[in-house]
Order: C-alpha cells, then sequence, then structure tokens
C-alpha cells in the first residue's frame, strides 16, 4: 500500500512541478483590471472559474470575476462544470479598465462535443487521460430497431466487450469487457448501481435502450473509481433529458420467432424548473425450440418495466434527478411440449423475477466547485426452479455517495465518501446468504500540465466488512501531438469481494455448490495503451491492454463427488493481453466501421497444476457495419461480425468451437411522424445444432443438461415494426 500511495503522490507532486514551471506575467501597477460578467441566459453564474494564464478568479454571487492583467492581448476561459466553456480574447491598454460579459451554456452531449460522466470529471472525451468509449444516440437508435427490449446486441457488437451466455436454459447472459468475465463488469444508470452491485444473468435482457442518451464504457481495471465491483470495467447508461417541446414516441416490434415488443416514452417540461420522462414497455416471447431436440432453444418470457423520471434546474445550476423503477418478468425454459430430457423425465427451468429500485442525483454550487450527491436503494426478488429443485432469493442494494469536484488554474479535483450495502438472502440454500457494507474514500485530480498534456491520477480506500480495506490507485496521462493525435497510458489495481455468485452458479443454481470456504480478496494489476487519431476521413483508435488477477476465483469439482461444485482461489493468476482496434470513414451521408479484438487470456486449470486457454473467450473477433443515413428520410445498413474459435470446459462434443461469422442488414423508412423498419439477422441461419447438439447426453458438471451456448442458438431471427412520434 506504500508504494501505491507513494505512486500517487509523485504524479501530484509532478503535476503540481509543472504547473509551477509556467511562466506568471509580470504585473505592473499599469496592470488593467478586467470585470468580467458571466450570465446563464439573463442570470449572473456563481463559482465560475476565469482564467487568464496563470491569473484566475471566481465570479461571486453578482456574477461578477475581477482580474488584474498587464496590457496586450489575453485570452480569456470562463469554465464551470455542468457548462459549455468559453473563450474569448480581450486586447488591453495599460491603466484602461475593462468589462466585458460571457455567456455560458448548460453542456450537452452532442456529435461533436461529447461530454463524459463516468471518470467524474465531467470532460469533453477528447480531453479526459483515462480512455471512455461512448456510444452516441445513432448508435443506440440502430441497434434498438434490432432488439427493443435489451441492449444484449447493442453491447456485444462494441469491440473488446462480448455478451456471454451464462445460463442457456433461459437466455441470461453477461458482457465480458476485454475477455474479463462478467461478474467484474459493473453496470450503472447515470452513475448509480440501479441493478445491483452484481448486475446477474438477466440485468442485460431486462432493460430497453429507448430512453438512452449515450452510452459510456471504461474498460479494464476501475476500482480506483467505482470500488471492487469495476475490477472489470464500467458501462454507464446514461439517460435522455426531458425536451422544452416535450416528445412522445411509441415502437411496436415483431419478430418470425414470435416475439413482441411495446415501448413507450414520453418527455416533457411540467414548469420552467421541473421536467419529466416517462418509459414503458412490455415484452413477450413464445417458448420455441429450433432444432426440434425437444429442449428449449429460446426461453419464453413476459416482462413489464415502468421508469417515470424527475429532472429539477435551479438559477444558479443546481440540478436534480429522480427515477423509480419497476420490472416484472417470468422466464420459462427447459424441455418443451411432450418432449422428455435423455433420462426420461421432464425438466422445466423457470424464473420469476421482480425488481424496484429509487434512486437520485443532486448538485448544487459549493464555494467555487460542485457538490454532488448520489443516493439508490435496489431489490430484486428471484423464485428459481431447476427442475425439481427450487431456490429462491432476495438481494439489496443500499448506495450513498457524496462527493466535491473544484476547479483550480490548470487542474479539477474530486474528493467524496461512499457507502454501499449489498445483501443476498437465498431462502432454501441460506447457507450463501451475506450481508456486506463497504465504506469509501476517494479523491481524483486532473491537471492539464501543458497545452499537450493532461494528467488523472485517482485513488479509492474501501473497507470490506468482512475482507477489510483494500486501496486502489489509477494513473493515467493524455499526450496530444502537434498533428492531431493522441496517446493514452493507463495503469491501476483493482479488487474484488466474493460471493457465491458466478457465471457458473448461474447456470446450475446454489444447491450443487458446497459451503464456501476461507477465501480471499481477488487483486487485479491492469494497464493500456491507446493511440487515436484521423487521416482524412478515416478515424482510427488502437488499444493494447494487458492484466494480471491474483487469487482469481475459481469453480471446481470436488474430487469423489461428480454432482457437486466448490469455490477455491486458484494458485496461478489468471492473465489476460490483448489489442482491439476500430476504424471509422465517414463520406457524405455513408458511415463504414470495421472493429477487431484479440485476446489471449490464461488462467489455472482444474487440475491445480497446470494453466488453460479461459474457456469462451475467443482469440479473434472482428466486425464492420456500413451505414447510409439521411435525416429526415431513413437509413438502410449492412454488418458482418466474425467470431474466432473459444475453448470449451465440460462440453462431451467438442473441445474447440468453430469459427463462425454472421451477416445482417437493416433499413428504416420515415413515413410522415411514423418510422418503418425491418431488421433481418443471422442472415446464414449458423446456430450452434449446427455443430453440436445442445443437451447433453448425460447430466454435466453441477447437474447440467445443456452445453455452454458458444454460438447463437436462434438462428434466423427477422423482425420489423413502427415507431410512431405523437
Amino acid at each position: 500500500m506504500r508504494i501505491r500511495i507513494a505512486l500517487v503522490l509523485s504524479l501530484l507532486s509532478m503535476g503540481a512541478a509543472l504547473n509551477a514551471q509556467v511562466p506568471v506575467p509580470h504585473v505592473t501597477d499599469s496592470a488593467a483590471v478586467v470585470r468580467v460578467h458571466v450570465l446563464h441566459d439573463t442570470l449572473p453564474l456563481v463559482s465560475v472559474l476565469v482564467r487568464a494564464g496563470t491569473a484566475s478568479s471566481s465570479t461571486q454571487s453578482n456574477g461578477v470575476a475581477t482580474l488584474r492583467l498587464p496590457g496586450g492581448a489575453h485570452q480569456l476561459i470562463a469554465s464551470r462544470l455542468g457548462f459549455t466553456p468559453e473563450t474569448v480574447t480581450v486586447v488591453l491598454r495599460a491603466s484602461a479598465d475593462t468589462t466585458l460579459t460571457i455567456q455560458l451554456d448548460p453542456q450537452a452531449a452532442g456529435l461533436d462535443d461529447i461530454v463524459v460522466t463516468a471518470t467524474r470529471s465531467e470532460r469533453r472525451i477528447e480531453d479526459t487521460p483515462l480512455r471512455v468509449e461512448v456510444l452516441a444516440r445513432e448508435e443506440i437508435e440502430e441497434k434498438m430497431l434490432m432488439t427493443p427490449g435489451d441492449i444484449s446486441m447493442m453491447l456485444n457488437e462494441t469491440g473488446g466487450l462480448r455478451v456471454q451466455s451464462t445460463s442457456p436454459s433461459l437466455g441470461g447472459a453477461s458482457v465480458r469487457v476485454q475477455g474479463l468475465r462478467g461478474r467484474y463488469t459493473l453496470m450503472l444508470s447515470d452513475g448509480l448501481p440501479l441493478y445491483g452491485g452484481q448486475t446477474g444473468a438477466l440485468g442485460l435482457l431486462q432493460i430497453p435502450p429507448m430512453d438512452l442518451a449515450q452510452v459510456e464504457i471504461i474498460k479494464g481495471v476501475a476500482s480506483a473509481l467505482y470500488g471492487s465491483a469495476a475490477l472489470g470495467g464500467v458501462v454507464d447508461l446514461v439517460t435522455r433529458r426531458p425536451s422544452v417541446e416535450g416528445e412522445r414516441e411509441l415502437l411496436l416490434n415483431q419478430t418470425t420467432r414470435n416475439g413482441t415488443d411495446a415501448v413507450l416514452w414520453s418527455s416533457g417540461q411540467l414548469d420552467a424548473q421541473w421536467g419529466y420522462t416517462l418509459l414503458g414497455s412490455a415484452h413477450r416471447q413464445q417458448r420455441t425450440d429450433v432444432d426440434n431436440d425437444g429442449w428449449t432453444d429460446m426461453p419464453g418470457y413476459e416482462r413489464a418495466v415502468l421508469r417515470p423520471r424527475l429532472f429539477w434546474s435551479g438559477e444558479n445550476g443546481q440540478s436534480a434527478l429522480f427515477t423509480v423503477g419497476t420490472t416484472v418478468e417470468d422466464r420459462r425454459g427447459g424441455t418443451i411440449g411432450a418432449r422428455t430430457a435423455p433420462n426420461g423425465a421432464p425438466y422445466a427451468e423457470e424464473l420469476d423475477t421482480r425488481r424496484v429500485d429509487l434512486g437520485s442525483v443532486a448538485r448544487v454550487p459549493f464555494g467555487s466547485g460542485i457538490l454532488s450527491a448520489r443516493t439508490s436503494v435496489t431489490g430484486q426478488w428471484h423464485d428459481h426452479q431447476f427442475g425439481s429443485v427450487r431456490e429462491r432469493d432476495r438481494h439489496e442494494t443500499l448506495f450513498g455517495e457524496i462527493s466535491l469536484s473544484t476547479a483550480h488554474g490548470a487542474g479539477t479535483s474530486v474528493f467524496g465518501v461512499a457507502i454501499q450495502h449489498d445483501g443476498y438472502v437465498a431462502t432454501d440454500v441460506s447457507r450463501f446468504d451475506y450481508r456486506y457494507t463497504t465504506p469509501a474514500l476517494f479523491a481524483q485530480f486532473d491537471l492539464d500540465a501543458t497545452s499537450r498534456m493532461s494528467l488523472s491520477a485517482s485513488g479509492r480506500l474501501d473497507v470490506h466488512s468482512k475482507y477489510g480495506a483494500s486501496f486502489n490507485p489509477r494513473i493515467s496521462a493524455l499526450i496530444r501531438s502537434g498533428d492531431g493525435w493522441t496517446t493514452r497510458l493507463s495503469i491501476g489495481t483493482g479488487t474484488f469481494a466474493p460471493t457465491p455468485l458466478t457465471e457458473e452458479t448461474e447456470a446450475t443454481g446454489l444447491t450443487p455448490l458446497r459451503s464456501l470456504g476461507a477465501l480471499t480478496v481477488e487483486r487485479a494489476l491492469g494497464a493500456s495503451a491507446d493511440v487515436g487519431g484521423t487521416i482524412g476521413a478515416f478515424e482510427m483508435n488502437g488499444t493494447l491492454f494487458a492484466s494480471r488477477i491474483r487469487d482469481a476465483l475459481a469453480v471446481r469439482v470436488p474430487a469423489g463427488d461428480a454432482n457437486a461444485l466448490e469455490l477455491v482461489n486458484a494458485d496461478e493468476p489468471t492473465t489476460t493481453a490483448g489489442a482491439d482496434m476500430l476504424l471509422r470513414h465517414r463520406r457524405g451521408n455513408f458511415a463504414t466501421t470495421a472493429t477487431y479484438t484479440f485476446i489471449r487470456s490464461r488462467e489455472e486449470a482444474p487440475d491445480g497444476r497446470t494453466s488453460r486457454t479461459v474457456p469462451l473467450t475467443p482469440r479473434h473477433a472482428a466486425g464492420v457495419t456500413a451505414v447510409w443515413e439521411a435525416e429526415g428520410q431513413g437509413r438502410v445498413g449492412l454488418e458482418f461480425y466474425y467470431t474466432g474459435a473459444q475453448a470449451l470446459e465440460d462440453n462431451p462434443f467438442l473441445s474447440e468451437s468453430k469459427r463462425y461469422a454472421l451477416f445482417g442488414a437493416i433499413a428504416e423508412r420515415r413515413v410522415g411522424r411514423a418510422r418503418l423498419f425491418v431488421n433481418l439477422e443471422n442472415l446464414g441461419d449458423v446456430r450452434l445444432s449446427s455443430y453440436q447438439p445442445f443437451v447433453r447426453p448425460t447430466r454435466g458438471e453441477g447437474g447440467r443438461w445443456t452445453t455452454d451456448a458458444w454460438a447463437p442458438l436462434d438462428g434466423r431471427v427477422i423482425n420489423g415494426g413502427v415507431r410512431l412520434e405523437f
């Protein structure tokens, strides 16, 4: 820990030294007094930092900041968190006082000026030392037409991310970031853990994308920002804000596999300060046995989602968001019709989910900075049936955080405290009950050291009620070249507190799992190097990444009991290294994007003596999409995705998967207030059953009847519908 603290302190000292080397203008008695009025609309803004070189001042209650500057030309920069910075140039005469006015507008995430919030400092994406990948609204809309009921396809078709099936009988899945297992990925909504500390196998499948403005993705170890749940990365879903004119939109969708979606979105202003948004949706899928083997390939479900939000904005930069949401879903899988499992008996797998959450985000000016508060409460109830075995449980997550962000000279600092409580009550397997409380302290410092270099240092101290204290730092640097190219370097550590909820137990349930022994915290070290820039109309980005996890949690079959499972800390570390690349070209109404990901991931083999490739991690994955879009008319798109061979585990048919490629097409046409769309997915009809049976001849580890779904189960699917604006 001393080494980590020293590392952060040394960076802060280096940043201070770089800042101190900037020459200070010599101010004489003939200096001019500059009074800067900063307004939003016609109202004065307080706590706006106005700086010229190294001279700076903050606006007071009247919205005025005062500086003394020597004669000559000066560039004045006015900035405050939550507003787009404004730069003006003024020429001063010696001893001649000057007054000027600057207007600031609220910061908005546009295509050319995207502001990211996942790094806490709320900076433009091009100014953030830590690489954050952003899916803009136009990309979300395209994927929404493919799967209106969930965000799984949107994430799966993002470079470096892979949505992996964890419980094939019910269609559950988790998102793996840069090859790391799905339990390490933290899902947030506006910075709140509304889906729980661990999202679970169905979290991705229960979030309609209609109300998303953008999605911010931090790849790799991010515990320094968000604690142990973010060891593998962060996916923050940023919601749409109310429209002044008001918006109402209804989407209706039908698939050739008997799936139906209806999603309603509405937003508007209640008065000058209050606005609202409302998302309501209903989804239904009929149970389908695609390959006629007597087993459900597409589980049946009925789901309803309701989420109203209230937004408030004050006259002096205050703002608040209040949200409440509920999800109700019933899923059915297993044997279908009169068919039976290989042992001659019917086998039903069912899961009923009930979730309720409350959350709030508030921001107020405080001195020369912004005070932010986030709170949320989430409760989830599951009733899971594995054949004749019933498992009921309750998850609870309580979260609170207060932070202060301040801008000072060329730097921005964030200091905060947080506390999170995670509880799990397993009614039928009570030996796995837990209640963990984790208070935390965190800090972050961003420094624009020079015009071409920005630095960021962050650190977080978590004190887990069972596994004790852990401190995780992260250091990032952004270096700009003279020709517009940028390089980002980052290194950080992370921790993950063990729970019985893993990808394996999502599929088998907890009944086969032995009581947890003396497990220890998983500890990770991750680093990345990123280079990006443009050549003409081409945008390019490449990332090298690597991570090492010590004491990684592993699921083993204990000796002498083939029907049981146990959790252990592996003696050998899990290592992951690779690269992901992106190439984007825009010309007129055409946009083409190509991605490629290479991952090499190794972990301790079940025998405890050798290593193996991490199962279900393709070494090569690539994708190409081409879209023509005309504003107000429509769009046409084509897509191609390639998935390389994957190592398989406990599969009686194959030890390594086959390579496969998926092709698709989408078209949308506006007709008045309606937009008609059709999507053709997996035109080649690639299915797991084309390569191997889905159902095992005998039960596998933990009593599973099915193999892992390393390829699609549903095959070719066509969906279409209409979006109505009214």
